[in-house]
């Protein structure tokens, strides 16, 4: 029973680093900005805020919609989580200019809208799977809150060589869920 407990948990942590690798490579930019320390942790605590929300209301719709569905929930949840890896990858490559928003006011709520967006999804597959909804939040907001701090801070130190290499990575990782899901 434990077995299965830390299997959950580890899973889901993996997800979380996944999602928050976008979040991380945001913040790498970002970091090169110099940002003050009291600017990087309210970038930090508000894209760990909206890690949670918008996981909590995926999670939410994806239990209304697999009591539906039935059966096919996991399925869905598979496809979706891979189709999610897929896109991650695919923007990886395609370099498009992006303009730099400045992370204050509205800027920063359309950054952690926008970064978190990729969470909504999970969390809408995760509630289709019937995963256990505090769980997921809680380990979604903490690591994508840390992973954003150790970007807005490594970002002050390198330049943006990982940013690319973080998606890619984070986009492998659910994809591989997606993968396992299939095969379950």
């Amino acid at each position: 029973m434990a077995g299965y407990y830390i299997g959950e948990i580890t899973s889901i942590l993996f997800m979380a680093v996944a999602l928050g690798m976008d979040a991380f490579s945001v913040s790498l930019g970002l970091g090169m900005q110099k940002l003050r320390l009291k600017r990087i942790a309210i970038i930090g605590l508000a894209i760990g805020l909206f890690h949670i929300m918008m996981p909590f209301i995926g999670i939410f719709l994806g239990k209304i919609i697999s009591s539906g569905i039935g059966e096919f929930a996991s399925l869905a949840a598979a496809v979706l989580l891979l189709g999610i890896g897929i896109q991650m990858i695919v923007n990886a490559f395609v370099q498009e200019s992006r303009q730099i928003i400045e992370p204050v006011g509205m800027g920063l709520l359309l950054l952690s809208f926008t970064v978190s967006l990729d969470s909504f999804s999970v969390g809408l597959g995760l509630g289709l799977s019937g995963a256990k909804t505090a769980l997921v939040i809680m380990i979604f907001g903490a690591v994508s809150m840390g992973l954003t701090w150790l970007g807005l801070l490594f970002g002050r130190k390198v330049h943006g060589f990982l940013g690319a290499y973080s998606e890619i990575l984070g986009g492998s990782i659910l994809c591989g869920f997606g993968m396992y899901m299939f095969l379950v």
